[in-house]
């Protein structure tokens, strides 16, 4: 179910957090889209109850797995309990609860999970290419601090996403990203101009000072994961992040 998870231990004080990236196999769709969590999949049950399967590996119940309705902005939405109706349009979400878990879909896009365990704030990130651009992992980051967060105490996780050499752009593209993150210049397999859409994620998070851990992983070369660029008609992963209650003082 699994591509990469870890967690930090509750001390006194402070909170456990969990983190994790899904797989491609290990659900109940057909052999192609076994582990299908995607919002846009016309096999709604079958996403259904794999988000459920999802969710009870987090120990959370369905309505405390939380999905957004990602449109590649940069809008951060605080959530504070299950959604009441549709899921927000935002592609951001933080919370200081230790009973929901946030989830960020993804099929070559970059999920971004941040935690301050001292404080006890959580986020989920979608970062494409145009929320790079529009820096939404800072603007996460501010609403992180807006929830009590601080930023010498917040760490980061970068998922799996589609790898610079694999994401050829047109070079008015390449030369968009590079403007407000010079280390997104790539070029692809083929010598054309590229994106590393990630590298410009973890540009931003560390020009904040927050220490970020990249898991290692091309979308596009993974057997193991989601690929628009690959499969075009294709299924989405999640990067997901929880909560844990702190130990007692």
């Amino acid at each position: 179910m699994f591509f990469w998870t870890h967690e930090l231990d509750a001390a006194r004080g402070r909170h456990g957090v969990r983190f994790a990236v899904t797989a491609r196999r290990g659900g109940l769709g057909d052999p192609s889209r076994e582990l299908d969590l995607g919002g846009r999949s016309l096999d709604r049950e079958t996403v259904e109850a794999n988000r459920t399967a999802v969710a009870a590996a987090f120990d959370v119940p369905r309505d405390r797995l939380l999905f957004m309705n990602q449109c590649h902005g940069a809008d951060v939405v605080h959530a504070d309990g299950p959604w009441t109706g549709e899921a927000p349009s935002v592609d951001a979400v933080v919370t200081a609860r230790d009973d929901l878990a946030l989830a960020a879909l993804t099929a070559d896009c970059v999920p971004l999970l941040l935690a301050d365990p001292v404080a006890g704030v959580v986020g989920a990130v979608h970062a494409g290419r145009p929320g790079m651009v529009a820096r939404v992992a800072e603007r996460a980051l501010d609403a992180l601090v807006d929830a009590g967060a601080t930023l010498a105490d917040t760490v980061a996780v970068v998922g799996p996403s589609v790898c610079g050499r694999c994401y050829e752009v047109p070079e008015g593209m390449r030369a968009e990203a590079a403007a407000v993150s010079p280390p997104t210049t790539a070029v692809s397999w083929s010598g054309t101009p590229a994106i590393d859409v990630a590298a410009g994620v973890v540009d931003q998070l560390t020009a904040r000072g927050v220490p970020v851990t990249w898991v290692p992983g091309c979308t596009r070369e993974s057997p193991e994961l989601y690929s628009y660029r690959r499969d075009r008609t294709t299924g989405r992963f999640a990067g997901i992040v929880r909560l844990l209650p702190p130990k007692a003082p």
